[in-house]
């Protein structure tokens, strides 16, 4: 049989991490402890997820013409990842993300996108045909909105399933949302598109409600050490994930996505899927970094057994 196919369209960035007590005031200077550069980017470390999870997976990027974008290439090759679609952009550096994580291992980020801004309508066109013959393309919000919009203009043309990130948070056009088969929001991301602040079960049904409205099938709506609301054609139910202790929380999102639309992509049916990904997050935030905390699929399913 042949293994179904899946693009991720999105940033990379190197991420640049500090571990201090607690979060600065304006003007206040604090201690830090433990720095240190990882691989980053919300694709990025949603590709590792999805490689290290099994999947068959290309991913359409862009690095800088620098020495850290070359070596962030070379580690997404070991990855499983098939890096042909990743150019080295002439006079950009790589995306640069600094990260503050506190002793709670909650993280603040702020973002420069170098080359990922290189990820244009034009740039996907040449690589339009992976997203033709792909099953799934998955996305975030750090690469340019039209280029996402035109992704899923492509996609939806050639039955490929559209899933969405919608992170970092922002506004998004009903044009886009129309054509989005999975959209898997935090509860900030949840309020900034339907105006719900989601602070328990019932608000996340009201969100995940309005996202349906505007034609998604599925909404998963993260809600940290609670799991997730998993909502499909308006029936949602709270899905608890696994209870560990969290050191950094930094890509426990990615890693939810990437492992569970490698799940899926296996055919497994949703609550399994999101079962295997509430496990791949867990065991990534009981780790420190981005890509560095990603667990490989015989972690995942060796964690999984544990469980029963």
């Amino acid at each position: 049989m042949e293994t179904a196919k899946l693009v991720v369209l999105g940033s990379i960035n190197a991420d640049h991490i500090l571990n201090i007590n607690q979060f600065p005031q304006p003007g206040e200077t604090v201690i830090g402890q433990q720095y240190k550069v990882a691989f980053g980017g919300k694709g990025a470390n949603q590709a590792v997820a999805a490689g290290r999870s099994g999947a068959d997976i290309a991913f359409i990027a862009c690095v800088g013409a620098d020495d850290i974008g070359e070596r962030i290439r070379q580690q997404l090759a070991t990855d499983r990842i098939d890096t042909q679609p990743i150019e080295a952009i002439t006079g950009s550096t790589t995306g640069v993300a600094l990260i503050f994580v506190n002793a709670e291992g909650e993280n603040v980020i702020g973002i420069d996108a170098g080359a990922n801004a290189a990820v244009t309508p034009d740039y996907l066109n040449r690589y339009r045909q992976r997203v033709i013959d792909a099953d799934a393309l998955l996305m975030q919000l750090e690469s340019p909105l039209e280029t996402v919009i035109a992704a899923a203009k492509l996609a939806k043309q050639h039955q490929t399933q559209v899933i969405l990130n919608p992170a970092p948070a922002c506004e998004l056009p009903d044009e886009l949302l129309a054509m989005i088969d999975m959209i898997t929001p935090n509860e900030t991301e949840a309020q900034r598109l339907t105006g719900i602040a989601v602070n328990n079960d019932a608000d996340a049904e009201r969100a995940a409600n309005i996202l349906h409205d505007k034609g998604i099938g599925c909404v998963i709506i993260t809600l940290g050490s609670r799991g997730v609301w998993l909502s499909e054609n308006g029936k949602g139910k709270l899905v608890p994930g696994f209870k560990v202790k969290a050191v950094d929380t930094i890509a426990a999102g990615d890693t939810f996505n990437g492992a569970l639309v490698t799940a899926l992509l296996e055919g497994k049916v949703m609550s399994d899927a999101v079962r295997f990904a509430h496990a791949a997050a867990a065991i990534a935030v009981t780790r420190p970094g981005a890509q560095p905390s990603v667990p490989w699929r015989e972690e995942i399913d060796a964690f999984l057994q544990q469980q029963g």
